[in-house]
């Protein structure tokens, strides 16, 4: 497995877990607002613990989806409140 594709399947659980996108395995849509963030919080460590030793590509590709899961985390955080 490349690097890219375990950061794509970690994300992809991320987008689940938001409700974002369906759940593969039953076709619906569950939030689990608790898991998103441990999710999220994986990739963010993930990220500081590989720091300079990511090509351009691969550091664009996990800041960029940090940032996008942080986003949409907050904005699900927000609706509940």
């Amino acid at each position: 497995m490349k690097f890219e594709e375990f950061i794509l399947s970690i994300a992809g659980s991320a987008y689940v877990q938001l409700g974002i996108v369906e759940d593969p395995f039953d076709n619906t849509r569950k939030i689990d607002l608790e898991m998103a963030k441990a999710s999220i919080e994986l990739l963010e460590m993930l990220k500081e613990k590989t720091s300079n030793n990511l090509s351009n590509e691969e550091e664009e590709l996990i800041s960029s989806i940090i940032l996008d899961l942080n986003e949409k985390y907050k904005e699900k955080i927000n609706r509940q409140v």
